[in-house]
């Protein structure tokens, strides 16, 4: 019961800070935090540029062709709308930032739409990565 009034109070103080998102997409952020940990060799700080990717990455895992219109439900139109979700996460004490972690780090990593584009069953990902 406490762990519930808890996350209750959390919700309240992200829906007081921005509210412009669904609950589910600062669950998901937190997610893809972990995600993109796992397929890591070691545990370490993950760049603006990295989480977005594992964002859609973890996106198109879960919710496959449907992915896009998912982040769009929950208010996430570009990749600049997940580092406004990071920043509120640090803000309610969620999240640690590093010092030189910046919101701008987020700004227009890809495209949502060309990036939901690739499917991970077809073969095709991302240079550098994907899934």
């Amino acid at each position: 019961m406490v762990e519930l009034q808890l996350a209750n109070e959390i919700l309240d103080r992200i829906r007081a800070i921005d509210g412009r998102y669904h609950e589910r997409s600062y669950l998901f952020v937190l997610a893809a935090l972990e995600y993109c940990q796992r397929r890591r060799t070691e545990r370490g700080h993950i760049s603006g540029e990295e989480l977005a990717w594992a964002c859609r990455d973890l996106a198109l895992e879960q919710f496959g062709l449907t992915a896009r219109t998912v982040f769009i439900h929950w208010g996430i139109h570009s990749t600049d709308d997940i580092g406004r979700i990071v920043f509120v996460l640090i803000e309610v004490g969620l999240l640690m930032p590093h010092e030189e972690d910046r919101i701008e780090d987020f700004h227009a990593v890809f495209d949502l739409e060309e990036a939901f584009e690739e499917y991970p069953w077809a073969g095709l990902s991302r240079t550098g990565g994907g899934v």
